[in-house]
């Protein structure tokens, strides 16, 4: 990667490559998913479980250098697995990057690129969920959604989950005591949480429903999108142990109770996966949305050894934990530090399923990498980051934060009238010392490849911060 770069195409000619959503889904079923053998020579495609935790930092994990917070179940099922230090969320908030996963594209091309209001996902956007359900899957997400509140196109129901349950809109899921959650597109209370009262915790409602989807679909190919809210602020926990007794502030102690209660989840939903029978027709993903919070990266130092916090595009508000394990397929405790994103998890669930993966977007299988390739997959990764204005209902077009990673090197733009910085992540990882000065070669075709992949937004004003509630 650290070579030459092919000239990046422009955005026109990928914008015309792509197949629209419903072109995709009115061919018929033969044609369009264009079935292959299953991955891994199986007699059936596997089943893809991707647990996306939310505002997890990239050091929150032991495996990944905590020594604070305790995740035994994770530590062990990485040592089992095969771990990536190089694997980047599609955005540096919540919307953005989950917008990429869905659709294979990075922020330089996605419907949404700041969290405005759950502004929803186009009718004509092509999610996982749906090329999945093309190939014969049975689909859920369970957790926040955030691609669209009730009653609106970006519902999951329209966008490719044949059940869905948990919030909707990202604000509603601000609370862990909410009145009800939505469950395939209708209201489901929570009478133990009407009036003030707060007796059901919905991070633990979620994952029980969550399980129940695997118990109820293990005879057949499932993907289950676990989109946990876990633990994302408030910091809310009915118990903060095992942290009651440590000289740490409230909000740390519980911030830390609710890794460790996601840690045990994860550990829940694995052996779940092995009592049922299915560990080795089953593809697990672990990883965060994004990175940690400055609150959280001052006290745990959730993001070492990196720069930033969530919302920016120096590693540490970009770079995730990502832990792949697939029984039989990935070796036990291999180490990858080849870089992808997520808007490559698309392709590689289509190629896992046989399936026909959808043209102009940007994401590339990472199925070699998994199954043991150290070939890197992309000549570059690309993203943007906005934040939104609520009085005007758009993007505040003077935020936006551009980054280039192009092999070792990083290239970031806080704003739009700010020079480009350029940093060697193999030399300085914690992006201390900008040599843009000195390398303007390289500083040249950062801006080259920017100039190519970045297209205008589209608006955001289809969202509200006021989220539904019939």
């Amino acid at each position: 990667m650290a070579g030459s770069l092919q000239q990046p195409s422009p955005p026109e000619a990928r914008r015309g490559a792509r197949l629209s959503r419903r072109s995709f889904l009115a061919a018929p079923l033969a044609a369009a998913c264009a079935r292959k053998p299953p991955a891994g020579g199986t007699a059936r495609p596997p089943n893809i479980v991707f647990v996306m935790l939310d505002d997890l930092g990239y050091a929150d994990f032991g495996c990944y250098g905590s020594e604070m917070i305790e995740t035994p179940n994770v530590d062990r099922l990485a040592a089992s697995a095969l771990r990536f230090t190089d694997v980047y969320a599609g955005g540096a908030v919540c919307a953005p990057a989950r917008c990429s996963l869905m659709t294979g594209l990075h922020t330089g091309h996605t419907t949404i690129r700041a969290n405005a209001g759950t502004a929803p996902i186009r009718p004509e956007d092509l999610t996982a969920g749906e090329v999945l359900q093309q190939a014969g899957y049975v689909t859920g997400v369970f957790g926040k959604w955030g691609l669209g509140d009730a009653h609106t196109p970006g519902e999951p129901r329209l966008q490719g989950f044949d059940e869905s349950f948990g919030y909707l809109h990202q604000i509603h899921a601000h609370s862990y005591y909410p009145e009800f959650l939505w469950k395939n597109g209708k209201k489901y209370p929570l009478p133990g949480n009407a009036g003030g009262k707060r007796t059901q915790y919905s991070a633990e409602i979620i994952f029980e429903a969550s399980l129940d989807f695997i118990r109820n679909h293990k005879d057949r190919p499932f993907f289950l999108y676990a989109a946990y809210t876990l633990p994302h602020g408030r910091y809310e926990i009915p118990s903060d142990a095992p942290y009651t007794d440590r000289d740490w502030p409230r909000p740390a102690k519980n911030y830390a109770a609710m890794v460790t209660l996601a840690d045990r989840q994860i550990g829940r939903l694995w052996q779940l996966i092995r009592d049922l029978g299915i560990e080795e027709d089953t593809v697990l993903f672990v990883t965060s949305d994004n990175g940690g919070t400055r609150q959280q990266n001052e006290f745990f130092h959730s993001n070492k050894p990196f720069r930033g916090a969530k919302g920016q595009l120096y590693e540490g508000g970009i770079r995730v934990p990502m832990i792949v394990h697939w029984a039989g397929k990935t070796d036990a405790g291999r180490v990858s530090d080849v870089p992808w994103y997520f808007c490559d998890f698309l392709p590689t669930a289509a190629e896992m399923a046989g399936a026909r993966t959808p043209p102009g977007i940007d994401g590339k299988s990472v199925l070699p990498l998994i199954i043991g390739s150290s070939r890197p997959v992309h000549e570059h990764l690309y993203w943007e980051h906005y934040t939104y204005s609520r009085k005007l209902r758009r993007l505040n077009l003077d935020s936006r934060w551009q980054a280039v990673r192009m092999g070792e090197w990083k290239a970031v733009r806080p704003s739009p009238t700010a020079p480009l910085e350029l940093y060697s992540l193999a030399e300085d990882i914690g992006e201390t010392r900008d040599l843009a000065r000195d390398k303007p070669q390289l500083v040249k075709r950062a801006e080259e490849i920017i100039a190519a992949e970045h297209t205008e937004p589209g608006p955001h004003e289809g969202g509200t911060f006021q989220f539904a509630t019939a």
